[in-house]
């Protein structure tokens, strides 16, 4: 019988990581360089706001889970998953189910982990398109960005309501958090057309969102609000992930210095954990 532990030391899970993570099938692409295993994983051991779910079967590890967890908001995140086993899936879901009811739960994962893909598809969640993951190797053309400046008080209500509803970082939340997040916005006669969130000043920074309203596509803003924040990317780096099949959207991050990275593609769900 599978048990479930709280993971307050990571010696002993560091071979069981390496094994899993060594698995094309499995392997977490979110923690795909040191800096982020750092992050996502050994430190969050020590953070009162991460919990590190260890699944056991008579002492022999099945599976770990990292998950960011946001009590306030009912909100969490799964941060990595290391797991070969689909009943330490099924153990972990029903893990979830039970301390934190009612909480809405976002999954990024390996699109090749079909074991937690099917689990996430029986409970309901909803499963985004697979995930580009592109990163900034080359200069992009000199662009043109009149029209594009960082949001201010003024312009931030035409912000909101402009901004995708359909994530936990809407735009609201964004403006909260200013000292990481950086926020350009497209405005046409004095209307807030667009806008672009970049994660500062982390090295790299990544581009969060993107988005420019439907009736003014066509008219180079997106391009414009791209090279705005190449501009003014103090880390030197960027990073964004974009669906497979958006073939404009990649064509254009190309075009401004972007590359295909292979081994890095993610899949999204999301998963509202019934009430018990």
């Amino acid at each position: 019988m599978m048990q479930t532990e709280v993971i307050k030391n990571l010696e002993s899970w560091t071979d069981f990581i390496k094994e899993v993570n060594s698995d094309p099938r499995f392997a977490n692409p979110t923690i795909a360089t040191p800096e982020a295993y750092e992050n996502k994983i050994i430190r969050a051991v020590d953070d009162p706001e991460k919990l590190v779910l260890g699944i056991l079967e008579d002492g022999v590890q099945q599976g770990l889970f990292v998950f960011s967890v946001l009590k306030d908001d009912r909100y969490m995140e799964m941060l990595a998953g290391f797991s070969r086993s689909g009943e330490a899936y099924e153990v972990m879901a029903e893990y979830l189910q039970e301390c934190f009811p009612g909480f809405e739960a976002d999954f990024v994962f390996n699109p090749a982990n079909d074991l937690l893909t099917d689990l996430l598809k029986r409970k309901g969640a909803e499963l985004d398109p697979e995930q580009q993951f592109m990163k900034l190797t080359g200069n992009p053309p000199a662009v043109d960005t009149e029209g594009i400046e960082l949001l201010s008080e003024s312009r931030k209500e035409q912000y909101f309501a402009l901004h995708n509803k359909d994530m936990y970082w809407t735009g609201e939340r964004i403006a909260e958090e200013s000292e990481f997040y950086r926020v350009f916005i497209a405005v046409e006669d004095q209307r807030v057309v667009g806008y672009i969130d970049v994660t500062w000043p982390k090295n790299p920074n990544y581009v969060w969102d993107i988005l420019v309203a439907e009736e003014c596509r066509g008219k180079g803003w997106g391009r414009k609000l791209l090279a705005k924040a190449i501009e003014m990317n103090e880390s030197g780096g960027m990073e964004l992930d974009v669906n497979t099949d958006n073939v404009p959207a990649i064509r254009l991050y190309e075009s401004m210095g972007f590359t295909k990275t292979e081994g890095r593609n993610t899949v999204s769900a999301f998963w509202n954990i019934p009430e018990a």
